[in-house]
């Protein structure tokens, strides 16, 4: 299914690295839902920008029921149900690493936070979306991982334990799903340059990092963004239940 078919939804749209993938789908002609949690202003304004193909849309997407109420009211919106999800959104987080817990110290309560709307919002935008992805044979279900699977630099322990959590998800998943024409894929990054969540790294690291790739940089939201659209374009149609790290070549495994 070309863009211009597609109904988007993007988790945690409103800003960062959700923004950024929510423009790159309406600049191929995609419909685009801005899903947003408590960036209500920042979601609006991004709707605006986009035009009559985007729609902000507030949900709590760890909350099965809101999430719902989020998928029908776009299908009403724009009048088809929704083709492609985007499982962007993040539970309140510091990316700070002098400033984490230890593994000695971190309760089990930050991994919980961490869980519910990583893998539970991502199952709650699944169950939602799939039942019409597998009536009209075609879904697209792209993730958003990290490369700290590999690259475990920063004791992230409860982030990095969702997204493992997620990516076993997508691989089920694809099994699951693969025989009605929907694919599950993830798309893993590291440090990007920049988003909300980086917006304070020292110049310093993003030069370290950069150093350490073979591109010699640190990746951008937008290019980020590319590696989702392929997931979501014609070109991945017999691709499903991979990780694909995007961050320059600095995980090579």
């Amino acid at each position: 299914m070309t863009f211009e078919k597609q109904v988007v939804l993007v988790s945690g749209a409103g800003r960062g690295l959700g923004a950024a993938i929510a423009c790159a789908f309406a600049g191929q002609g995609a419909s685009v839902v801005i899903n947003y949690r408590r960036s209500e202003a920042a979601a609006l304004a991004l709707a605006e920008e986009l035009g009559d193909r985007a729609v902000a849309i507030q949900a709590d997407v760890s909350d099965r029921d809101e999430t719902r109420r989020m998928v029908n009211d776009a299908a009403e919106h724009f009048g088809d149900h929704v083709t492609t999800v985007v499982n962007n959104a993040l539970g309140d987080f510091s990316f700070n690493g002098d400033g984490r817990h230890t593994l000695q110290t971190i309760p089990w309560e930050d991994f919980q936070g961490q869980l519910d709307v990583a893998l539970r919002g991502s199952l709650n935008l699944i169950q939602a979306t799939a039942p019409a992805m597998e009536l009209a044979g075609f879904g697209r279900i792209i993730n958003v991982g990290t490369n700290l699977f590999q690259n475990p630099v920063v004791p992230y322990h409860d982030y990095t334990a969702a997204k493992a959590a997620l990516l076993s998800l997508t691989r089920t998943a694809a099994g699951d799903l693969g025989p009605s024409g929907i694919t599950v894929n993830m798309v893993s990054g590291g440090l990007l340059r920049t988003t909300d969540a980086s917006a304070a790294t020292p110049e310093a690291i993003f030069d370290l990092i950069a150093q350490s790739t073979p591109l010699r940089q640190v990746t951008t939201p937008a290019q980020f963004a590319d590696a989702v659209l392929f997931f979501a374009s014609p070109w991945s149609r017999a691709v499903t239940g991979q990780n694909l790290v995007v961050d320059g070549g600095l995980v090579r495994d």
